[in-house]
């Protein structure tokens, strides 16, 4: 399943439009990012940064990896542990 169709079916799989994701990012995340955007991200057209692959992740509760691909050797880089930790806390 590519991610594209792995994004689509996570989110019909809770009956959220794309626009229930980016309230939903906003809200538990403090992460901002219009319909359209994420709608690219959906159809493949963009690629999420970091923060916004993460909580993406967290709200579907996957590991980014199941979404976007991150590679074992990002997983353990710095940053992406940061953010990751923080967005932890948030779902505490």
């Amino acid at each position: 399943m590519r991610r594209r169709e792995k994004l689509i079916s996570f989110r019909k799989g809770k009956n959220w439009s794309q626009q229930d994701v980016v309230d939903l990012l906003k809200v538990r995340y403090d992460v901002s990012i219009t319909e359209s955007y994420y709608g690219m991200i959906e159809q493949g057209v963009r690629m999420p940064s970091l923060t916004v692959a993460i909580a993406v992740s967290h709200l579907f509760q996957v590991e980014p990896s199941v979404l976007f691909g991150v590679p074992r050797r990002k997983a353990h880089d710095p940053n992406f542990s940061k953010i990751r930790n923080g967005f932890d806390k948030r779902d505490e």
